[in-house]
């Protein structure tokens, strides 16, 4: 399992929010050194901790699992529309041609 990635989905949701770790370890209870490990990957929560960290982020737990779950790739397909659907017509249209020119190579294959 790749803890590290879970680790950079809670740190960008944290950044997101424009907490610095201290003010996200107090939020959770957890000490400041126990956050950065989790960010960084180094330690991965048990399921109350991590249970706390998603309530505290107020996000789904499949988000921040994104990256390691099969089906994960549900949640980075919604991610990706929502940065889609915040840019302007042009650049939509520019991005889904691309994304439909990749499309028709793979299934050449």
């Amino acid at each position: 399992m790749n803890t590290s990635s879970i680790g950079k989905r809670i740190r960008k949701y944290r950044e997101a929010k424009g907490w610095r770790q201290e003010d996200f370890a107090e939020k959770t209870g957890l000490s400041v050194t126990y956050t950065g490990m989790i960010e960084r990957g180094e330690k991965v929560p048990k399921l109350e901790t991590f249970i706390t960290i998603a309530n505290v982020l107020g996000v789904s737990a499949d988000v921040l699992l994104a990256d390691v779950l099969s089906t994960g790739y549900h949640v980075k397909s919604s991610e990706m529309t929502e940065a889609i659907l915040a840019l302007s017509p042009l650049e939509r249209d520019r991005i889904y041609s691309v994304v439909n020119s990749m499309i028709a190579f793979e299934k050449k294959k």
